[in-house]
């Protein structure tokens, strides 16, 4: 198997809500949109993140058709985790979850958009003394 591209879909209440604080707070970019669909891309993340309108009738399997996203986190690595911190406090948005470091190395901290995705910024840093 050779996998070409990658992509995460997420159903949500609000297409729009979710990829407007995705382009404003994380620089992706519209990629390709129709009715109830956006597809977000940047080139740094490795996939594609796409937003389906809630009970979007052509999703599929269609037993999941009226799940939202729930109970997962998307997570990204970054190389300054104090830097992305003060940027998006900066620009107003809440902080979900405070930054904090765990025993195993991980700093971290979380932001939810406006459909209740969570969004986990993470540095991995030395352990600690």
């Amino acid at each position: 198997m050779q996998i070409t591209a990658s992509a995460i879909s997420l159903n949500v209440d609000d297409v729009t809500a979710s990829a407007t604080f995705i382009k404003q707070h994380f620089g992706f970019s519209e990629e390709m949109s129709a009715d109830g669909f956006i597809s977000l891309s940047r080139q740094d993340a490795g996939f594609n993140l796409i937003f389906l309108q809630t009970n979007l009738e052509s999703f599929k399997p269609t037993h999941m058709r009226g799940h939202r996203a729930d109970g997962l986190l998307i997570a990204f690595v970054v190389d300054d985790i104090e830097r992305e911190y003060t940027r998006l406090q900066a620009e107003g948005v809440a902080i979900t979850t405070a930054i904090a470091t765990e025993p195993w190395g991980e700093r971290f901290f979380q932001v939810t958009d406006p459909n209740g995705v969570v969004l986990q910024l993470v540095q991995w840093m030395t352990e600690p003394a």
